[in-house]
C-alpha cells in the first residue's frame, strides 16, 4: 500500500495544529507498542512527516510481532528517516542496553473477538503487556510514558449521564467474561497510577472512545467501518439494533493531535477522556454515511425502538482535555465520513 493524497492532507494538517510540540522530541527517542495498529499509524506517520521536515534527529521505536509483515504492506510507512522496528511480544520484550526518552503503549486494541474467544489472552496481554512496559520504562531511563486505554472502562453509561466524566467511578460488569477487556484497562491503569506513585514513572492516561477515518478496519465490529464499506459496495447499510444507540466519533487526525499532544504536555499521573463529546445516533450515522455517496444507499434497521426505551450511550465528557490542553474536535463527522471514504477509493485505484 502507498500514500495517498487523503493521508498526506491530513499529516499536513496534523503538523499545523502540533507545530509547538516537536521541538520537545528533537533529539529524543521513543519506544511505542501497538505501532502497527490503527492508532499506531496515524503516530507513526505524523512522526515520521515532522521528523523529516523539522529536521528533529529523534528515533520512533516500534515493537512488533511481525514488523517484516508490516514492512511488506506498508513500505512507505516503515522506510522512514528515523523509524526502527523492534521485534518482540509486548509481555515479555527485551532490548538490550536500551535508553529511550518516551513511551506510547498503544498495544491491544478492543478485539470483540478475542474478548469472546479468549478472553483469557485479553486479560494476560493487556495487564502482563503494561507491566512489562512499564518495567521497561524503569529501566531505560524513559521520562514520560503514554498509555492508551479505552472508555470500556467505565462499564455501561448511566443513562440519566449525557457524557461521562473522568470521575465517573462505574466499571464493566464481572459478571460477564465480555468484561476483560474493559476490567484490564482499569488494572492497566491501576498499574500505571502504583508505577507514578511508587517509582516516580511519568504516566498519562488517554481513555480512548470512538474514531473514523483512514486505516480503520471496515470488516470488523465498528458500524462506522461497517457502514462505509457497504456504501462503497455500493448495497444496503444494515443496522443490527433498533438504532436509536448514541455514539460519537473523533476523526483519526485530530486523535494523532490528542495523542501526541496528551504525551507531550499531559499532567503527569492525570487521566483525560479520548474522543468526540457530539453525539450522534447509530441511525443518523448510517444516514449521514449514505449521504456521502453519489448513489442511493438503502438503509434497513433490524429493531424497531421500544416506546418509553432510553437509548444507550457511549459519550465522553472532554471538558478536561479542553480545558487544559486546548484541544477539540475540529473535524466534523460528515467531513470526518468523506475524507474517510476518499481514502478507501484511492487506495483501491
Amino acid at each position: 500500500m502507498n500514500s495517498t493524497a487523503a493521508i498526506e492532507q491530513d499529516i499536513r494538517y496534523i503538523l499545523n495544529h502540533t507545530k509547538d510540540l516537536w521541538e520537545s522530541l528533537r533529539g529524543r527517542k521513543i519506544l511505542m507498542t501497538g505501532g502497527t495498529g490503527f492508532f499506531g499509524k496515524w503516530l507513526l506517520q505524523s512522526f515520521a512527516e515532522a521528523n523529516t521536515t523539522l529536521n528533529l534527529n529523534a528515533q520512533l521505536h516500534i515493537l512488533s510481532r511481525t514488523p517484516d509483515r508490516f514492512r511488506q504492506i506498508f513500505p512507505y510507512l516503515s522506510e522512514k528517516r528515523g523509524i526502527f522496528f523492534q521485534q518482540g511480544d509486548v509481555r515479555n520484550f527485551s532490548i538490550p542496553e536500551a535508553s529511550f526518552d518516551y513511551i506510547i503503549h498503544a498495544a491491544t486494541e478492543a478485539s470483540v473477538e478475542l474478548n469472546v474467544e479468549n478472553p483469557l489472552l485479553m486479560v494476560d496481554t493487556i495487564i502482563e503487556g503494561t507491566r512489562s512496559v512499564l518495567d521497561f520504562a524503569r529501566s531505560s531511563g524513559a521520562k514520560k510514558v503514554l498509555f492508551v486505554s479505552s472508555g470500556a472502562v467505565y462499564g455501561r453509561q448511566p443513562a440519566e449521564l449525557s457524557h461521562i466524566p473522568e470521575t465517573y467511578t462505574g466499571g464493566p460488569d464481572l459478571s460477564h467474561p465480555g468484561a476483560a477487556y474493559g476490567e484490564a484497562k482499569r488494572l492497566a491503569e491501576l498499574l500505571c497510577s502504583v508505577y507514578f506513585r511508587q517509582y516516580q514513572i511519568e504516566t498519562v492516561i488517554a481513555r480512548c472512545f470512538a474514531f473514523v477515518g483512514p486505516y480503520l478496519p471496515l470488516d470488523l465490529h465498528f458500524a462506522i467501518g461497517n457502514f462505509i464499506r457497504d456504501g462503497l459496495e455500493k448495497r444496503p447499510i444494515r443496522i443490527l439494533g433498533d438504532g436509536t444507540t448514541l455514539r460519537s466519533y473523533l476523526y483519526a487526525a485530530d486523535l494523532a493531535i490528542w495523542l501526541w499532544t496528551l504525551l507531550l504536555q499531559g499532567k503527569s499521573g492525570q487521566t483525560y477522556n479520548v474522543g468526540s463529546d457530539r453525539e450522534i445516533s447509530i441511525l443518523e450515522l448510517a444516514r449521514k454515511v449514505c449521504d456521502a455517496f453519489e448513489d442511493k444507499i438503502e438503509v434497513t434497521v433490524a429493531q424497531q425502538p421500544v416506546p418509553g426505551k432510553v437509548p444507550e450511550r457511549y459519550v465522553p465528557d472532554i471538558s478536561l482535555a479542553k480545558r487544559e490542553l486546548g484541544l477539540d474536535c475540529w473535524i466534523d463527522i460528515d467531513d470526518a465520513i468523506r475524507r474517510t471514504i476518499r481514502f478507501y477509493r484511492e487506495i483501491k485505484k
